[in-house]
């Protein structure tokens, strides 16, 4: 398979000759902590009476000289894991796999290191230093040099470990809390610190069945922890602008993001049918479209063409009252994303964050929203990841009700969504649904880019659609003067919808509407548009510059106003399996126009819902202010009754 062009093999001879300095390693080393405070200062004693004790290695580094006077606490890892379940004298096949998955974890990190080292020099100038030619005015930079060493050593070696034991990963989770012997003063020692912290939280929470969940959850810290220090690092460039693939482990190293295998989740909900979702046509109709979106994605340039061309729906918000479809739009959309990916041969993987993610732990509740973001944005998978009843999980700034894991959930998804290393690549989507969509965050909701206004049926026909599907078969009552599912026509309903917004359905935005048409006459100008932008932002201060590229991203949307035909997700060689270019070139063909009616549709449907929103805000506070005197008078007159 041909890499793409920004993606660098790692061969595997590359890595192979490292496995007797990672193998050392494991056997034993010497360390003392200078960060990090030992819970066990013992090393593990010898399994074995007739095997004689493995070597100790001196800490050393090629071309640093360094010395300490403290005492050093031994490292024996592999002597650690084997006696990770009790008194059985053989090594479980288990141990084996962790012991093999850390030694190609850190022969991968000191691989990667190396090239860092030739990319950059740095290995000339350790072999300077070592002979004591290097000059002081080259001191800093090879200090700047050896501390991303250090940080790149750290996150491949964790990244790398992660990945590899993913496959042995289990529903049993462990607090093993923040790596803390995080040293960058080499490659090198970097890896000594991470291994003895490691040996520490085996020795201290690998009972039983939980050897694995340890190493996992101990190098998902340490990824977390390197990944911080690097945002303020320098000369990583060479590291972060190209990525390395391992082909043998299927393993992409892309900077500081965690790898994930390109997996799907397993779906065990009720799939819908487009037809089994009555009324919500612009609703259904977007998620049809999006849905298929999705599926133009390629996996070898990593990028959708819908992304570049604009018009790709990255983050949706789906509001509507309780009962109206939202859980029944999720069920199609997840059903129609999940058939598409099996005909075609790619790993689909769905998730749903829920509330059972807030946690009372200090920044756990930070951590499961960002593995959240982080699977679904795996860039080897098809991702749709959905936050149901997002009101209730992501708190509101300002809002004394909010908990400190509910804060920390709203502002994980608001740097995700729209922060500054937010990169939309075209292969997922989120969506966030609610009852109540104003008592989600101001900004967090304005980082949805499209609204999905869920509103369940309406007319008559929609009614009697939904009670003849629900009634199901089993039963012999006549249908009378109707014919099922005419009106859920999904291109007759949706124009019908679209149209509607001609005008604003709010009374806030029509009295905005209505003053600026007096003023300036038709709205049929950029100009004129963007009076109207003004006058709208006048009457709602909230509606800002982030307001109008979500108006202008549905836009967009809009000038792809069509379905990418149901054979090509039938038949793959139609386009999914084409290369990028073709699928760009198929796809423009397709593209419409944009006109002043569907700028003003937009700016409708999207100002809509902030009135809406910002109406039941208000009266929610006013209601509960109103409560809230009402208590007030009572306890009055019963406390002055009870002194009467």
């Amino acid at each position: 398979m041909s890499l793409p062009s920004d993606q660098m093999e790692l061969r595997e001879d590359d890595i192979t000759e490292h496995y007797a300095a990672a193998t050392a390693m494991l056997e034993g080393f010497d360390h003392t902590p200078r960060i990090a405070t030992a819970k066990v200062a013992d090393a593990p004693q010898e399994r074995s009476s007739g095997i004689g004790t493995r070597r100790r290695f001196r800490n050393t580094t090629p071309g640093l000289v360094t010395r300490s006077t403290a005492r050093p606490e031994g490292v024996r890892l592999i002597d650690r894991i084997e006696g990770a379940d009790g008194d059985d004298p053989l090594m479980s096949p288990l141990q084996a796999s962790v012991l093999h998955a850390l030694r190609r974890a850190v022969a991968i990190a000191q691989a990667v290191a190396e090239i860092y080292g030739e990319q950059t020099g740095l290995a000339a100038q350790k072999r300077d230093n070592l002979e004591g030619s290097l000059g002081t005015d080259r001191k800093a930079e090879f200090g700047e040099l050896l501390v991303a060493e250090a940080l790149i050593s750290l996150s491949v070696f964790a990244n790398a470990t992660a990945f590899l034991l993913s496959s042995h990963a289990s529903e049993t989770a462990v607090e093993v809390g923040e790596a803390e012997e995080v040293l960058t003063d080499n490659g090198q020692l970097a890896l000594h610190g991470a291994l003895w912290e490691l040996d520490q939280k085996i020795a201290v929470f690998a009972n039983g069945d939980k050897l694995v969940p340890t190493v996992m959850a101990y190098a998902e810290q340490l990824m977390e922890k390197v990944s911080l220090r690097a945002r303020t690092a320098g000369r990583l460039d060479p590291f972060t602008s190209v990525s390395y693939r391992v082909e043998a482990d299927e393993f992409t190293i892309q900077g500081f993001t965690p790898a994930h295998r390109a997996k799907g989740t397993p779906l065990t909900m009720t799939f819908k049918k487009p037809n089994e979702v009555v009324g919500n046509h612009i609703a259904k109709y977007q998620a049809m479209k999006l849905s298929k979106m999705l599926m133009a994605y390629d996996f070898d340039r990593k990028l959708n063409p819908f992304a570049e061309l604009g018009g790709f729906i990255f983050t949706f918000m789906g509001d509507g009252k309780p009962g109206t479809g939202k859980t029944t739009l999720i069920q199609m959309m997840a059903g129609m994303i999940n058939d598409y990916c099996q005909n075609a041969g790619y790993p689909f993987r769905y998730q749903n964050l829920s509330t059972e993610s807030i946690d009372s732990y200090q920044g756990k509740s930070a951590q499961n929203a960002k593995a959240f973001i982080n699977n679904v944005l795996d860039p080897n998978v098809i991702g749709f990841g959905t936050i149901d009843d997002i009101d209730q999980l992501a708190g509101k700034r300002g809002d004394r009700q909010s908990s400190a894991g509910q804060l920390e959930i709203t502002a994980v998804l608001m740097e995700s969504f729209a922060g500054a290393n937010t990169v939309v690549r075209g292969n997922c989507t989120f969506g966030m649904f609610s009852n109540y969509p104003e008592n989600v965050d101001d900004a967090l909701r304005q980082r949805a880019g499209a609204r999905f206004l869920v509103d369940g049926p309406i007319t008559r026909d929609d009614y009697i659609d939904i009670l003849y599907l629900l009634m199901g078969k089993n039963h012999d009552i006549p249908l009378g003067e109707h014919e099922v599912f005419a009106a859920q026509e999904i291109k007759k309903a949706v124009a019908a919808s679209f149209d509607s917004h001609a005008r604003p359905h709010e009374d806030g935005l029509e009295r905005v509407f209505e003053r600026v048409s007096k003023d300036i006459g038709k709205l049929d100008t950029i100009a004129k548009l963007g009076t109207y932008l003004k006058g709208i932002q006048e009457a709602d201060d909230r509606f800002t510059g982030r307001a109008i590229k979500n108006i202008t991203d549905a836009v967009k949307v809009r000038a792809m106003d069509f379905e990418l035909p149901d054979e090509w997700m039938e038949q793959p060689d139609l386009f999914l399996l084409k290369d990028y270019d073709t699928k760009r070139d198929m796809i423009e063909e397709l593209r419409q126009p944009i006109t002043v009616d569907m700028v003003i549709q937009e700016i409708n449907r999207y100002a809509d819902s902030e009135f809406r929103y910002a109406d039941k805000s208000d009266e929610v506070a006013i209601e509960n202010m109103v409560r809230e005197f009402g208590r007030q008078e009572e306890a009055k007159k019963r406390y002055l009754e009870g002194k009467g």
